[in-house]
């Protein structure tokens, strides 16, 4: 089989962006993506700072017209892992669970992965009461007590959308004040629903079939305490999913994929566009434009390198 022009590697807005424009410049490319395209945005309920919705729009049907027009420039979406990438006789050699795929170029949109608290229990309970998302779980908590763990705007934000089912929604937050920006810091305060655990950390997610309660520590006194809880929902802060290209290019000390302005990365021919990207702010308006601009490069390279 020939080789495609250009490999996706992560089907997020970054890599759906980068399709579209790929596929639209009759470019044969293809995408992979391991679970259902969208990324962390598709699993975000609300997004309301997406230019062109003054009404705001649900994060999977934005994604999900993303991932419509992409098809219809003629992107091909594979459901396949990427397992391994590298190089061979001035081709990407990228080996999936279905056999090596040859490419041209790659675009790398892996984006980044919820951090963990490492904490005694969050292994144990994960999916059984820990959970990182709460698009995804906060259903399954309707008129229960749940705590959130964080305190940037992902974290008030997925709390807000938890009070629609939980009774009490605790927000542990280490520090004295949100990170959260002042809109969102308002509407949280405003809530009934939520309640402010300040100054503290957990220290360990307790339970038995499923999560009972949090450990929680005063970083200010050492005090513990016991706060019962039938969930907890993390979010402080992601790492990059960039172990596929480690060796390969150049990481930052946080393991973020360094690229330039027209996100070339230090291997000629890799791109990197989203959240695995080293840069200062990771919102969907940011990786679409990165995705834009990988594609567009991409094209270049692939006309200066026939």
């Amino acid at each position: 089989m020939a080789p495609y022009e250009v490999a996706i590697i992560g089907g997020g807005p970054a890599g759906l962006t980068a399709g579209i424009y790929a596929a639209r410049a009759e470019l044969n490319t293809v995408l992979f993506e391991r679970a259902m395209p969208g990324g962390l945005a598709a699993s975000t309920e609300f997004i309301e700072n997406y230019p062109g919705f003054s009404e705001g729009i649900g994060g999977p049907e934005l994604t999900a017209q993303m991932e419509a027009q992409a098809r219809r420039f003629g992107l091909e979406i594979r459901n396949n892992n990427i397992e391994s990438i590298k190089q061979e006789n001035g081709l990407f050699v990228l080996d999936t669970d279905d056999g090596p795929v040859n490419a041209r170029a790659v675009i790398l949109a892996t984006g980044a992965q919820p951090q963990r608290l490492n904490v005694p229990g969050e292994e144990t309970y994960h999916g059984r009461g820990v959970s990182y998302c709460a698009t995804c779980d906060g259903a399954f908590f309707r008129n229960k007590q749940v705590a959130v763990v964080g305190g940037g705007d992902a974290a008030v934000e997925e709390a807000m959308f938890l009070t629609r089912f939980a009774s009490r929604v605790y927000i542990i937050h280490r520090r004295g004040e949100l990170r959260a920006t002042r809109i969102v810091q308002t509407r949280a305060r405003q809530n009934p629903r939520i309640e402010f655990i300040w100054h503290s950390v957990v220290e360990e997610i307790l339970g038995d079939t499923g999560v009972t309660g949090v450990r929680i520590k005063d970083v200010r006194t050492g005090d513990t305490r016991r706060v019962p809880v039938d969930g907890i929902f993390i979010y402080v802060g992601f790492h990059p999913a960039s172990n596929l290209v480690k060796g390969l290019v150049e990481l930052d000390e946080r393991g973020y994929v360094i690229a330039d302005d027209q996100m070339r990365t230090s291997c000629p021919g890799l791109f990197a566009a989203g959240d695995v990207r080293k840069k200062s702010l990771r919102q969907v308006v940011t990786a679409v434009a990165d995705g834009a601009i990988a594609a567009v490069s991409a094209e270049r390279y692939l006309a200066e390198n026939r």
